[in-house]
């Protein structure tokens, strides 16, 4: 199923916010090993609770790193399957539980990710990193006329 259908059919919600400030937005590697930004940093303070931002199975729930970590594989996306990942978190649910959209999976964690507290929401596709932007809603881009 093309990606785009699918965010029609996932009704996908912010996991804080809504919808939280982007802190720092996705910079694709230009390879496996390379720089860049996996994900995107949503402002957020310690504490903040995290949402499934969709349906979906906890297939990790751990410390990575010496992070708190938290993946959510959506049903129905494909072979291999949409995972979402957050950190740093504390989580509140083991890897195995089923949830619904708007769950609460996570606490937003003290951690050195960001110069101010925030959660990093990764989107993967197998080892494919992807954009998580692509799975929310927002309004279509509207181009105004230039000139006189």
């Amino acid at each position: 199923m093309h990606l785009m259908a699918l965010i029609l059919t996932l009704g996908l919600l912010w996991p804080v916010g809504p919808p939280p400030v982007i802190v720092r937005g996705w910079q694709p590697p230009a390879g496996p090993y390379a720089a860049g930004h996996r994900g995107v940093d949503l402002a957020a303070p310690p504490g903040t609770t995290v949402l499934a931002p969709t349906a979906g199975t906890v297939t990790f729930a751990g410390p990575v790193g010496g992070r708190g970590v938290l993946t959510l594989t959506l049903p129905g996306t494909g072979t291999p399957p949409l995972r979402t990942t957050f950190s740093p978190v504390t989580p509140s649910v083991r890897a195995g539980t089923t949830v619904r959209a708007g769950t609460p999976i996570a606490r937003v964690s003290p951690g050195a990710h960001c110069p101010e507290s925030c959660l990093h929401w990764g989107l993967l596709r197998g080892d494919l990193y992807l954009n998580p932007l692509v799975l929310t809603r927002r309004a279509p881009s509207r181009l105004l006329p230039t000139g006189g």
